[in-house]
């Protein structure tokens, strides 16, 4: 049985931790920032931990299972 590949989009935006979690960018950072306050858009700079209801499906992207 041939590998599996790795999807290359998934590759490019999520990173493996340690643990075995996932750490992505923040989602709504790209425009329209006058309608969000500074707090927001304070916390949405960085990486946030993915949700662990899709952890294994990105994990299968990624052919770390």
């Amino acid at each position: 049985m041939p590998k599996m590949k790795t999807h290359r989009a998934a590759a490019k935006r999520f990173k493996k931790t340690a643990k075995g979690g996932f750490k992505s960018a923040s989602a709504y950072t790209s425009h329209r920032f006058h309608g969000k306050t500074k707090k927001q858009r304070r916390q949405l700079r960085g990486t946030r931990m993915m949700n662990k209801t899709t952890i294994k499906k990105y994990a299968k992207m990624l052919s770390t299972l």
